[in-house]
């Protein structure tokens, strides 16, 4: 089982920035799809940007499209999102995911969760 461990979230003022970064396990990181994931209490899980095992494919929300960046780096096992011109809306619990499929990471149903980091934007 692909094991998943956020960092990088905390607390930012509107307008700021924040770079999240996920490292897997094992060694097969390369083939694996990855994602950010991003859910409210009481709301749905929304997909906020994917990228494939390449890293040359990439797909975002619609509202983060311009703010934020997803990237990897295969040789140090770590996906990272890079949060800039944060709003209060973008509070949330942060979630990495991972899938061989790069089509269910962005149909948010990835194979494997990491545990969440929280993200909270203060006005």
């Amino acid at each position: 089982q692909v094991q998943l461990v956020e960092s990088g979230g905390g607390l930012v003022q509107a307008g700021g920035s924040l770079r999240l970064s996920c490292a897997p396990s094992g060694r097969t990181f390369s083939t694996y799809a990855m994602g950010w994931f991003r859910q409210v209490p009481g709301k749905e899980r929304d997909v906020v940007a994917a990228i494939s095992g390449s890293g040359y494919s990439t797909y975002y929300g619609d509202s983060v499209k311009g703010r934020f960046t997803i990237s990897r780096d295969n040789a140090e096992n770590t996906v990272y999102l890079q949060m800039n011109s944060l709003e209060p809306e973008d509070t949330a619990v942060y979630y990495c995911a991972a899938d061989l499929r790069f089509s269910k990471v962005r149909g948010n149903t990835a194979d494997y969760w990491g545990q969440g980091t929280q993200v909270t934007v203060s006005s």
